[in-house]
């Protein structure tokens, strides 16, 4: 196991307490950026397709899977970028994808929202990880939850009765798996809530 905790956690309890007193359909997803190949775990499996991460998420989540990923297995462009695994495409940098899309008003809006999105450098990702948290033969970096709004009401009220203060949810309706739930959280270390997006609802079953 990847060390990256100086206190040992129990993640198979961890897991069976949030599935118990969330009420969660599916396990909570741990994730963890590969930086180089010597990282993964002996053993562990290489995703066999081509998919986006929402739906590596999805497949950890509810069927138990246990897997990396490398660039060639990233199907959604701003996932992969996002996760600091390729460079921004063009047409995501200048804001035009998003706005063929209907997605935003202008071009203009697009790029004020994807310069404001949470990435990693280009290149800096050798391979994602995943795995159901019970079963991780990692420490995680992120841990997923995908839950009801009562759920994640609970979560809200939890993390403040660790910290007090206020919840900043900051997310964007796009990227909201990859960037919003991953980047964003190994970037700052701070819990965050997001609503989910199209892609992530149409590809994971949010």
């Amino acid at each position: 196991m990847a060390t990256g905790v100086k206190i040992p956690i129990n993640y198979a309890q961890a897991a069976e307490s949030l599935r118990t007193l969330l009420k969660l359909k599916g396990s909570p997803v741990a994730f963890r950026f590969a930086t180089k190949k010597e990282e993964i775990p002996a053993g562990m499996e290489k995703l066999d397709k081509t998919i986006r991460h929402c739906s590596m998420v999805g497949l950890a989540r509810n069927e138990g899977k246990i897997f990396y990923s490398t660039v060639e297995n990233h199907e959604c462009n701003g996932g992969a970028w996002s996760l600091g695994l390729k460079e921004l495409t063009e047409t995501l940098k200048t804001g035009d994808f998003y706005f063929k899309l209907g997605k935003f008003e202008s071009s203009a809006a697009c790029k004020r929202t994807i310069d404001r999105v949470a990435h990693l450098n280009p290149g800096d990702t050798y391979a994602t990880m995943y795995a159901p948290l019970e079963k991780a033969p990692f420490d995680p970096q992120v841990v997923i939850v995908v839950a009801s709004p009562w759920a994640m009401l609970k979560l809200s009220q939890s993390t403040l009765f660790r910290v007090g203060g206020r919840i900043h949810a900051e997310f964007a309706g796009i990227q909201s798996v990859c960037a919003d739930s991953c980047a964003q959280t190994y970037l700052n270390g701070k819990v965050n809530f997001s609503l989910g997006c199209d892609g992530s609802r149409k590809f994971s079953g949010i």
